[in-house]
């Protein structure tokens, strides 16, 4: 089977992973690197790429057109929308979903100097630090994760916000400061890698042997929370699921900012892991409920002012 990759360092260490994981399996596969017109926009936030869906749609088109034969993402960036060919045939075991603070001095959030220029490509982590901190200069921050961490090297930035789940990927072991996933609610499905095959052939059974149930669960519920207040992956939204009471039930966080941090909508809560799905989308019609969506309308309209 071909496995289809984005290039960059973090893209190839995701797809390492699948690869050993169908090898173990007695699956074997290749690679092929492929690049998107998302990968040629480095220069400026990601809000302001048009098409930024170009990410994962174009790898969608190589296995429409039998190239590949699995697709290899970062689950957050999927859009909750996909075709109905298509298929998550499996749920890679979650690495940290949370978000990290680095930074060239040790410091951490509450240690940092007014004014301290935090960098981040995210409009969630600038609404949330902002929220947190509204002292502090957030600027953005372009680049893959190499590129990010010279950035910072180089004094560009006092701190920067990245993944955690990047760096233990990477097999990186560097000093950071992880932030409380009460205050800042990670995106849905963070630390988590999808593997996607046409629905119904021979590689979805295949890789549906290296799915893990809990992680599966757990960012289905994520995206149904977010679901009705239409969001998608560049206006300020967390959320957040995971297993607790020894698997029986889910705590569920999920937030929507304003762009400047100033509000915001949140939910905190238990449901039990029988019906999860039924107990999610009622959560989400509370989030609708609450203002949600028109929040993430007034998001939306204001990174597009902004653009043009």
């Amino acid at each position: 089977m071909i496995i289809g990759t984005r290039g960059s360092d973090l893209a190839l260490a995701q797809a390492k992973t699948v690869e050993e994981r169908l090898d173990s399996r007695g699956f074997p596969t290749t690679r092929k690197i492929i690049k998107t017109s998302g990968d040629n926009f480095t220069d400026r936030p990601l809000h302001e790429v048009e098409g930024v869906g170009a990410f994962v749609r174009e790898l969608d088109d190589r296995m429409f057109s039998g190239e590949i034969d699995i697709a290899v993402h970062s689950m957050k960036d999927l859009p909750t929308e996909r075709p109905a060919e298509l298929s998550i045939a499996a749920v890679i075991e979650r690495d940290s979903p949370h978000d990290i603070l680095l930074t060239n001095d040790g410091s951490t959030l509450d240690e940092l100097p007014e004014k301290a220029i935090v960098g981040t490509t995210s409009m969630r982590r600038r609404a949330q630090f902002l929220r947190y901190r509204p002292d502090l200069d957030v600027q953005d921050l372009r680049g893959n994760i190499n590129t990010r961490l010279k950035k910072l090297e180089s004094g560009m930035y006092d701190g920067i916000i990245l993944a955690e789940a990047g760096l233990q990927r990477m097999g990186w072991d560097i000093e950071c400061h992880r932030l409380d996933a009460d205050s800042f609610c990670p995106s849905a499905n963070q630390g988590t890698i999808a593997v996607v095959t046409l629905a119904g052939g021979e590689a979805e059974l295949l890789c549906s042997q290296i799915d893990h149930a809990e992680s599966r669960i757990a960012t289905e519920v994520e995206r149904l929370v977010i679901r009705d207040v239409e969001g998608g992956c560049i206006v300020p939204v967390g959320s957040f699921a995971e297993f607790v009471d020894n698997g029986n039930t889910i705590h569920i966080r999920a937030e929507i900012l304003s762009l400047d941090g100033k509000r915001d909508i949140r939910l905190d809560e238990m449901i039990p892991v029988d019906n999860y799905r039924e107990h999610a989308k009622e959560l989400g019609q509370k989030l609708v409920a609450r203002g949600g969506k028109e929040l993430v309308k007034e998001a939306i309209s204001q990174l597009s002012q902004k653009n043009n």
